[in-house]
């Protein structure tokens, strides 16, 4: 198989015996490029046009602009095609860098327990991408400081922060949305909710205002990160008045704020989450994103809304191929998760970015949830070099087999004091109370004289803890590390082996994602030929690292 180009064999058609040129190209001979390097070269120049042309000995290579004032230097070739610059700014939905002041249509979506970290926001942010603060389990303190930092880095913007959907503990949910009104946030990633709240609606009507011309001010953005048609149905449509009346009532939006509701989606944009790290469904994209967006155009017809809400496309998303995928599917922009914690920027600790960048595409294992564990909902972890999937999922079998801990057998009880708790049961409760009683006191009242609730604490302890060992790298704890991960980790790790990439002391956020959307946009262009008849080499249809530009 030849390295550069090749036209089809089409000699069968009776009509067309060979693939018909679209005229002469003139110009300069020091522009021209029949080997692969060289052809390469031009179609990386992505802010250049360039032709493809056949000489008279039937090759096929790229031409450039250059022409020449000397007829003797003029050369005369066939021209096949013209291929226009196309660069990654331009991948996606325009609008979407309009609203939120972006030059790529690029995010990082949150990564709890602050591993999307304030520092991983601002290095995006600077770069002209958008990026979540990771602010699901973290105490609102610690929220609040992020906030801050993240400020006064991008006054600004762009920035986000995660809202995480907390159906056990409430006044999280609520606390959130506090702080996000107080501090001036005007874009939260709502993520991982099963039907919308009303703390999410509050906050999305609390921005509201209508403008002299008569529209609709969105001072609160939405990005709601959705598996379920269902979920995504809410999302797409107006606040339910049942939302609406209580927080009228209770003073926390105006009457004014609820009349524009209607008038209004509750989110500006879908994110269509599909086999992600953390809480996902395990979803293909291929199957779930053009159900979402069938969606959204049919609501769309419904109620007029002057800008509809756009369709982004997340998990599984980590090579140049997967990028551009998800755009030719229709996405209005990307989302990465799981390659952005291998970054020197993330919350995560060295051991964690050094056994993601050794991870394959099946090193993955579905594990209960912390926040939702009483649910049975589960996430994606790593499963290379960590006993926690295997680990968790016992807790989860012995708490839905026994109401009492007690009752589960004595051998059980023993093993998990020694292995996973390392101290008491009651001693770890303790721990539990002393934790409620910052985070949500109400927990600890519910589960005094709940047995079973008293087990789920204690479980969710480990749960919970598991994670923040693995960002803080705990030494003694590495089998226990719960570690968000999924495939897309494996399918970059594959891309990058025998980079610069490869090693994960060199990766840099806003510089993969501009390694991302660079590939992207030089595969587009291999796209674009093959639509001409023109088919590219298999050395060309890689996509190689280029020099950082972080």
């Amino acid at each position: 198989m030849t390295d550069t180009f090749t036209l089809p064999d089409i000699s069968n058609c009776l009509t067309c015996p060979h693939p018909p040129g679209t005229g002469r190209w003139f110009g300069h001979p020091k522009t021209l490029a029949f080997t692969s390097e060289g052809i390469r070269q031009k179609l990386e120049d992505l802010s250049s046009r360039c032709f493809v042309v056949r000489d008279e000995s039937g090759a096929v290579g790229l031409a450039g602009n250059i022409g020449t004032d000397n007829p003797a230097e003029l050369a005369r070739l066939e021209l096949i095609a013209m291929l226009p610059a196309f660069q990654p700014g331009q991948l996606g939905d325009p609008t979407f860098r309009q609203t939120y002041g972006l030059q790529y249509n690029y995010m990082a979506g949150a990564m709890a327990n602050g591993i999307a970290s304030a520092e991983l926001v601002i290095a995006l942010g600077k770069a002209g991408m958008l990026a979540s603060f990771g602010a699901g389990g973290l105490v609102p303190d610690r929220i609040e400081r992020a906030i801050d930092t993240i400020q006064a880095a991008l006054p600004d913007g762009p920035y986000a922060v995660n809202l995480i959907h907390s159906p056990s503990e409430e006044a999280l949910e609520r606390r959130g949305v506090e702080i996000f009104l107080r501090k001036g946030v005007r874009v939260i990633e709502a993520s991982a909710f099963l039907a919308l709240t009303s703390h999410v609606v509050r906050y999305r009507v609390a921005g509201l205002r209508q403008n002299p011309d008569g529209s609709v001010h969105i001072g609160h953005r939405i990005i709601a990160k959705v598996s379920r048609l269902e979920v995504a149905a809410q999302f797409i449509q107006p606040a339910p008045e049942s939302f609406l009346k209580p927080l009228l009532e209770a003073g926390l939006i105006t009457a004014e704020q609820a009349r524009l509701a209607a008038l209004v989606p509750m989110a500006d944009d879908i994110t269509v989450e599909a086999d992600s790290g953390g809480h996902t469904d395990n979803r293909p994209l291929v199957c779930l994103l053009p159900a979402v967006v069938t969606l959204r155009d049919q609501l769309q017809q419904q109620f007029n809304y002057p800008q509809p809400v756009r369709v982004g496309a997340a998990g599984g998303i980590g090579t140049p191929e997967a990028v551009l995928g998800a755009f030719s599917m229709g996405a209005a922009y990307v989302v990465t998760g799981s390659i952005n914690q291998s970054c020197r920027e993330s919350g995560s600790s060295d051991h964690v970015r050094k056994v993601l960048a050794q991870a394959d595409m099946t090193d993955t294992i579905m594990a209960p949830a912390a926040d939702m564990f009483e649910m049975g909902v589960k996430l994606q972890v790593l499963k290379k070099g960590t006993l926690f999937g295997l680990r968790a999922q016992k807790l989860l079998d012995l708490y839905l087999a026994y109401d009492n801990w007690v009752e589960v057998p004595e051998k059980d009880r023993q093993n998990l004091e020694k292995t996973l708790f390392r101290d008491t049961y009651d001693q770890i409760w303790q721990h539990c109370a002393a934790f409620f009683q910052e985070r949500d006191p109400e927990q600890i009242v519910r589960a005094e004289n709940n047995p079973k609730r008293k087990m789920a604490l204690v479980f969710r302890w480990y749960l919970g803890l598991s994670s923040a060992w693995a960002n803080r790298g705990e030494a003694g704890r590495e089998l226990d590390y719960q570690i968000w991960c999924g495939p897309a980790m494996g399918a970059f790790n594959q891309w990058v082996k025998g980079s610069r990439l490869e090693n994960w002391e060199h990766r840099r956020v806003a510089d993969v994602a501009i390694q991302l959307l660079h590939g992207a946009a030089y595969l587009s262009r291999l796209q674009y030929l093959v639509l001409h008849g023109v088919q590219a080499g298999a050395a060309l249809k890689r996509v190689r690292i280029r020099h950082s530009e972080a």
